[in-house]
């Protein structure tokens, strides 16, 4: 399980959108996001690295949980 910090989510939207863009890239991916903490946590094999780039291409901040 991957987790990211993610910066500016502030609703349903915003969590579809990061949910999306993550499974582009894995469709079997399971995420989890929560709003209030800011968090998105994701059971998925691809590097986190892709995933975080996946988030910024959303338009969101991401840094260290």
């Amino acid at each position: 399980m991957q987790q990211f910090k993610v910066s500016g989510m502030s609703c349903g939207h915003c969590a579809r959108a990061v949910t999306q863009a993550i499974k582009a890239l894995d469709p079997a991916a399971q995420v989890d996001v929560d709003l209030a903490a800011g968090v998105v946590q994701v059971d998925s094999d691809v590097p986190a690295a892709q995933l975080e780039a996946a988030i910024r291409g959303e338009g969101y901040e991401v840094s260290a949980p």
